[in-house]
């Protein structure tokens, strides 16, 4: 089974204003993939290594390395998560276990010179999903000040037989954080 895309997705964002000026623009990214779902139609599937071994590394590189160039440079991102949803036809063990494991956030980790376990979400979701994506920092993900969500709809995704699987970065703490 060979990782197969049926789009990429990227939202992102600068804020420079939240209830008074940020003293420099906060800025955020999500890419997704659009992308089959490898256990889709199958039943129910005992080991789901296989796929995982082959398509996380793939994810987690390619989303990665689109992110990064959104932000400007693993040296602009101080924060990063992950996300992935089913579509009807999946399982919730199916989004849950191509983003949870270190094949895909390794790539992720390497790409922002990070260490962090990354925070991540994952459903089962109709067609006209909203991805809730948490954040965390790249290196403490005990610091309350970089905790923040970033959303981001797909309105044909994902089909019954899909995933969506994406990754997020911020450039800091999300706006006047005070923990």
């Amino acid at each position: 089974m060979t990782l197969s895309i049926r789009k990429i997705c990227a939202f992102q964002e600068e804020v420079y204003a939240d209830q008074r000026p940020l003293p420099q623009p906060f800025r955020h990214v999500i890419v997704a993939a659009v992308i089959k779902n490898p256990w889709a139609g199958r039943g129910y599937v005992e080991d789901l290594s296989p796929q995982i071994n082959e398509i996380a590394p793939q994810l987690g590189e390619l989303l990665a390395s689109r992110a990064v160039a959104i932000m400007g440079g693993a040296d602009k991102v101080e924060a990063f998560g992950k996300a992935a949803a089913a579509g009807m036809g999946g399982e919730y063990e199916h989004a849950n276990a191509l983003i949870h494991t270190v094949l895909f956030g390794d790539p992720c980790r390497k790409a922002i010179n990070g260490s962090a376990w990354m925070v991540g979400n994952q459903k089962v979701s109709p067609v006209g999903l909203t991805l809730e994506l948490p954040m965390a920092h790249k290196i403490d993900a005990k610091n309350q000040n970089y905790y923040h969500t970033i959303s981001l709809s797909i309105p044909d995704a994902p089909l019954a037989d899909e995933l969506v699987v994406a990754v997020g970065m911020a450039s800091g703490t999300r706006p006047h954080a005070r923990l």
